[in-house]
């Protein structure tokens, strides 16, 4: 009797998801390389208690986490090309295509919560010249995610100067944090935010560069013990949709959609500084040494980045030197 409950309880189960999956007109599946229990997987979750309410239902989201369908670096081709409707990736990943997203991995130039918020904002001309480029791999972007700053991670002993990266193998997510990391002596490697416990675990990479906040969703302080706060770039993810599919929706769903989008972007980024504090502590209690440089560490790491701009303005063109020159007068 049991078993034939259980099995009717079920049928039931699959029959009203049916139900609620026919009677929405419009359905968007969204891939993220994070776990749903992140800032930015919260933030998805936001999205979609906004869209589906405020659709009457018409539209129904998906929220595929930890890279069940595509790791981060994946997401750009795969949005890009519809084969899913929209995808979260890291700003980073479409350095192939539009070169200029790296002025957020440029070593120190978004050193403060203001010069980001400046920087972001729809109206600005950095964040509105990128949008637009990005555009021409064949997808909008919806949002910013903020992630906070960046930091680096060790075993052993935090790394405190330039020196101390000197013959490490040292986890990027960027080509301009890996010219960094070469600009300090180190060896740069593009690993996936997916792929940062395994290679840690596994000594593939000897110190990381990451947002706190991932130490916290990632329990990477079962890897790593020390914490370096260097805030030496700003971490960006942008959420993304398939512009051929966007334009093939009605109006009224895109404006419910866009304004879920901006209600998820306001939300995330006044979050942002309290998240990373939280993270903080949560690495401590779970017996991470946090570190914060000194002023003449600072200066260190500084001259040692110099370099990076001027590998930056080779890198990325005509639309570099704007971007550039856009985020240089935001000072």
């Amino acid at each position: 009797m049991k078993r034939l409950f259980a099995s009717v309880m079920a049928a039931l189960v699959i029959a009203v998801s049916s139900v609620a999956a026919m009677a929405a007109d419009t359905t968007l599946r969204i891939s993220l390389q994070l776990p749903l229990k992140s800032h930015l997987g919260q933030n998805l979750v936001l999205f979609k208690e906004e869209v589906e309410k405020n659709s009457g239902g018409k539209v129904e989201v998906q929220i595929y986490d930890s890279a069940q369908l595509y790791k981060d670096k994946e997401v750009p081709q795969a949005v890009g090309s519809g084969s899913i409707e929209m995808g979260v990736a890291s700003l980073t990943r479409f350095v192939g295509d539009v070169p200029a997203v790296d002025i957020f991995y440029v070593p120190f130039m978004f050193n403060s919560e203001e010069l980001v918020r400046k920087a972001i904002a729809p109206d600005s001309p950095v964040r509105m010249m990128l949008d637009e480029a990005i555009m021409g791999t064949g997808s909008r972007v919806l949002w910013w995610q903020a992630y906070g700053g960046a930091i680096l991670l060790s075993k052993g002993a935090p790394v405190k100067t330039p020196d101390d990266m000197k013959n490490k193998k040292v986890r990027v997510f960027g080509k301009t944090l890996g010219a960094f990391t070469e600009a300090a002596g180190g060896s740069p490697t593009l690993i996936s935010g997916s792929e940062q416990y395994l290679a840690y675990q596994r000594g593939t990479v000897d110190i990381g560069m990451t947002g706190v906040s991932g130490v916290k969703s990632r329990k990477l302080w079962e890897v790593m013990d020390h914490i370096t706060v260097t805030n030496h770039a700003d971490i960006e993810f942008i959420v993304l949709v398939n512009e051929k599919f966007w334009q093939g929706l009605p109006e009224d769903t895109r404006k419910v959609i866009s304004a879920a989008a901006r209600k998820a972007e306001l939300a995330v980024r006044d979050n942002v500084s309290e998240i990373e504090q939280n993270a903080y502590v949560e690495a401590k209690k779970n017996g991470m040494t946090v570190y914060t440089p000194t002023a003449e560490e600072v200066a260190a790491w500084r001259k040692t980045a110099q370099p990076v701009i001027d590998g930056y303005k080779a890198a990325s063109g005509e639309l570099g030197a704007k971007v550039l020159q856009a985020a240089q007068s935001l000072k």
